[in-house]
């Protein structure tokens, strides 16, 4: 009995140190940026003047609006092409679902600058498009628009993958025994059971679209967004105060997210039950044919994307010199970063999936399977959530103002690799906490309850059963936080060292200064190295499980 008071204390003394570490990483940070918001620039409070001289400014004010316009139009597109591709791989047949999947996700593979300078090789000033007589307006709306429907389409096809995976199968042979078209059925039981994913989907590509940097800086030219209008504040005018308006206002769209999918997730009924049956593909030439011709579509304009960047970089001076060379591999610029900033974020990524899988796995532990104490896990799981409504500028900016601030004793991580790793953690925290939670929710409490009768240690049931039993959800953990904080920008380009450049904040660098090519080839190492992983990833648990059946 001793023992398990004894336990019982170690646990909750541990859930109280996470959560002051979650606390000092995610609460206080924000809550120097809205504080800022109302102080001058030698930090004395001025009330709303920064908010009246914010909306009081056209060109700011029009930046507000071009962001939500772009948004709001990338949102719906992504939408459309998404759950067009979604429905095609679940609910018709078409060949090779395995390599479209893929395709689809393979943007996630790569720095959002990357559409951009995609672009500028084909529909740019020199682009393929542009020589062959076809002149577009990539630099504005247009450029915007593509390049960020390419970064949300995935987020937003997974989802939908995932809502249109799950369904019951009698619906739909009581819809066709009564002779229900299928354009009916769409409507009346196919679009209402997606209802949440639809919504979902479309939150979170607006929220990513809203508060991303990469596509606006490189093919934005004069058109402002939000993004780069809090660039231009902190980094070109040094004005924090307005900084951190246009931080809270980035916030919104995340926030608005989080808020309703936490109010909808109550009412998101049970679709499948145990007597569902599983969703049977019924063959249809017409349908089948027209979606394998759209999936083909979008799968090989995205791999015209990804075919462009590995072009430019293999290319020696395009379109004057078409000679193959490696040189752009090598570039290696004090100024703008190189191939020494490649091995830079490799190491960061290391550390931000290391660092953060253990952090993550064992708050999620914490919170599911310990007997600490019950008002701490509630609040530990709320402060867990809360980074899925922070956008990465915010967190950036926050960190700048927090770690820098005087008499902090975290000052010491201010301008070193470390804020850059932890600054990963906390942007890209929740997702990797509610995968962990969900695969500890699904481990029988009895495994707890018998060592626990058995006087076993807590933490050696944890090491040797619980551990190994979700091993799957600790490498996912881990892969997800290392390919985003390998093509990641918006939560470093505040934090950066002078002499630790980033692969991402280097493109962006290579791309203000002209050389496209070496971003190019910057660009196809991250994406090599995120391909890499991912397949050694598919590798290990989906190939090998597979062998063993």
């Amino acid at each position: 009995m001793r023992k398990i008071k004894n336990a019982n204390r170690s646990e909750t003394a541990l859930l109280a140190i996470n959560l002051s570490l979650l606390f000092t990483a995610v609460a206080a940070p924000m809550a120097v940026l809205f504080a800022k918001a109302f102080t001058d620039f030698d930090g004395a409070y001025i009330g709303f003047a920064n908010f009246r001289e914010y909306f009081s400014s056209p060109h700011l004010v029009g930046a507000l609006w071009n962001s939500l316009a772009i948004s709001t139009a990338v949102s719906l597109l992504s939408l459309l092409l998404a759950f067009t591709y979604a429905y095609a791989l679940t609910r018709a047949v078409v060949p090779a679902k395995g390599l479209f999947k893929f395709l689809a996700l393979l943007p996630l593979c790569a720095p959002t600058m990357m559409f951009g300078i995609a672009l500028i090789y084909l529909i740019g000033n020199k682009g393929v498009v542009t020589m062959m007589g076809l002149k577009l307006p990539l630099y504005g709306p247009l450029g915007i628009i593509i390049s960020e429907v390419v970064y949300t389409f995935p987020q937003a096809f997974l989802i939908l993958y995932i809502t249109l995976s799950y369904t019951d199968n009698r619906l739909y042979e009581a819809a066709r025994a009564m002779g229900t078209r299928p354009m009916r059925i769409l409507r009346t039981i196919t679009l209402p059971g997606a209802k949440f994913g639809l919504v979902s989907a479309f939150l979170v590509a607006f929220s990513l679209c809203f508060s991303d940097f990469g596509a606006p800086k490189v093919v934005g030219g004069n058109y402002s967004v939000l993004a780069t209008d809090i660039y231009k504040q902190v980094i070109g005018q040094q004005n924090f105060g307005m900084g951190s308006v246009v931080g809270l206002l980035l916030m919104i769209p995340a926030v608005i997210m989080f808020v309703t999918e936490r109010l909808t997730a109550s009412e998101n009924g049970v679709t499948v039950s145990s007597r569902s049956m599983a969703y049977r593909v019924v063959p249809s030439r017409g349908r089948d044919a027209a979606l394998t011709v759209f999936c083909t579509a979008v799968a090989g304009f995205i791999l015209v994307l990804f075919g462009a960047v590995l072009a430019a970089s293999l290319i020696r001076a395009w379109p004057y010199n078409m000679a193959l060379t490696f040189e752009h591999f090598t570039v290696d610029s004090p100024a703008t970063g190189g191939i020494s900033s490649f091995f830079n974020s490799l190491v960061t990524a290391l550390l931000t999936a290391l660092c953060g899988t253990v952090f993550v796995f064992m708050n999620a532990w914490l919170v599911e399977k310990s007997t600490a104490n019950r008002l701490l896990r509630q609040a530990d799981n709320l402060f867990s959530l809360i980074p899925l409504a922070l956008p990465g500028l915010s967190i950036g900016l926050a960190f700048i103002f927090f770690f820098n601030m005087e008499g902090n004793p975290l000052n010491f991580i201010y301008g070193t690799a470390a804020v850059l790793v932890l600054a990963n953690i906390v942007h890209f925290y929740s997702v990797p906490y509610v995968t962990a939670s969900s695969a500890l929710k699904k481990l029988d409490r009895e495994i707890e309850a018998v060592a626990a009768s058995m006087a076993v240690p807590s933490y050696r049931t944890l090491f040797k059963v619980t551990v190994p039993m979700c091993r799957a959800a600790i490498f996912e953990t881990a892969l997800y936080f290392f390919v985003n904080a390998m093509v990641t920008i918006s939560a470093v380009v505040f934090l950066y060292p002078a002499d630790f450049k980033l692969a991402s904040v280097a493109i962006v660098n290579m791309e203000d200064a002209g050389d496209i090519a070496p971003a190019a080839a910057l660009s196809v190492l991250v994406i090599l190295v995120n391909v890499a992983a991912k397949l050694l990833y598919e590798y290990i648990f989906v190939m090998k499980r597979s062998g063993n059946r």
